[in-house]
């Protein structure tokens, strides 16, 4: 395939996918099953129809609203749904090879969901790290590096468990949530121990942008607020998969 066509596949297979994360998205924080219930309206609860399912286009069609009682229909499924488009395209753009664009599109889909959970609930839920570790660990695998992802992994888990348990010796209190060192041994699984400073780097620069946001728009920003750092985490872990570690 050439890389158009690998884009345009995967973009595709993406507006399908990121369906499915946006339902998560809303399910999986409520306790709600994610596999087996169907997909039903928010408001009347009943069962969407097929060309209400249609990634992006359905929402656009009934303009946002529910065809049968009215209720209004969230922009995270659209959002969610072009984000994770956007992630398959993007990969298949990235590398012309069928099976690592593949590869990609999978990371980066995962890092949307957990992203996407983490901004609006600040948890970063297991069923949603550890699967992270385990396809990184099986792409280390597929691309002929063996153990360098299990010990990269643990590199990863340590390095921010030991951070988080030296701001709260020091601080008395929790600086990082209890998923991060989970997700940062993620990303010591796909991008490798020499990748994880550059994914603090990336992760950092995003945190420091939005205090800087919030201080242009003249909102107070103190010591203890609390801020996700899951985003910039899986911002960071991509852009490093992508580009390489800074510096190298």
């Amino acid at each position: 395939m050439t890389p158009l066509t690998t884009a345009a596949v995967l973009g595709g297979l993406g507006l399908i996918i990121g369906s499915f994360l946006a339902a998560v998205s809303v399910r999986l924080p409520q306790g709600v099953d994610v596999v087996s219930r169907p997909s039903q309206c928010m408001g009347c609860e009943r069962p969407l129809r097929p060309w209400e399912l249609v990634p992006v286009f359905s929402w656009l069609a009934l303009r946002a609203r529910c065809a049968r009682c009215g209720v209004r229909i969230s922009a995270r499924y659209p959002a969610v749904e072009a984000a994770a488009g956007l992630v398959g395209g993007w990969a298949g753009l990235a590398f012309g090879d069928w099976t690592l664009a593949a590869i990609t599109a999978v990371l980066g889909w995962q890092l949307l969901l957990i992203a996407v959970i983490d901004a609006e609930h600040m948890v970063l839920p297991d069923v949603l790290t550890w699967p992270l570790i385990g396809t990184g660990l099986a792409a280390s695998v597929l691309l002929g590096q063996g153990w360098h992802g299990v010990l990269s992994a643990g590199i990863g888990f340590a390095a921010l468990w030991l951070v988080a348990w030296g701001y709260r010796a020091a601080r008395g209190r929790q600086g990082l949530g209890g998923g991060d060192p989970f997700l940062f041994a993620g990303a010591g699984a796909w991008v490798g121990w020499q990748g994880l400073p550059s994914v603090l780097l990336w992760a950092c620069a995003l945190g420091f942008s939005l205090v800087i946001a919030r201080l242009a728009v003249r909102r107070s920003v103190s010591s203890t607020d609390r801020m996700p750092f899951g985003p910039g985490l899986a911002l960071g872990v991509w852009l490093t998969w992508l580009i390489g570690p800074l510096g190298f």
